[in-house]
């Protein structure tokens, strides 16, 4: 099987969404932490890179599948099919699940 072309799939060497697990094997398998993009637009990266190639734009309000975090930058997907790619964590809103409303 060819592997997807960088972008892509949430599939990484190391790891992949647990959706791919039929398809893919990995050493480990994530479940998505669903989040939304914040306030204003933000550029999902090929690389974890603020110069990186962009992928894709997406807008304030997007649903996003962090997968995983590392320094300043959350590597994950749009959905189970992609896009994926990196983010700054400061784009994210937080769990909105958590959140108590008064």
């Amino acid at each position: 099987m060819a592997r997807p072309e960088a972008g892509t799939l949430p599939l990484r060497g190391d790891i992949a969404h647990i959706a791919l697990a039929d398809r893919y094997l990995v050493p480990h398998y994530v479940i998505p932490h669903f989040r939304k993009i914040g306030a204003g637009t933000v550029s999902l990266k090929l690389t974890a890179d603020a110069d990186g190639q962009t992928i894709t734009e997406l807008a304030a309000g997007t649903d996003f599948e962090a997968l995983d975090f590392a320094g300043d930058w959350c590597w994950g997907c749009v959905s189970a099919e992609g896009p994926t790619g990196f983010i700054p964590t400061s784009a994210l809103l937080e769990d909105a699940r958590f959140e108590v409303s008064q």
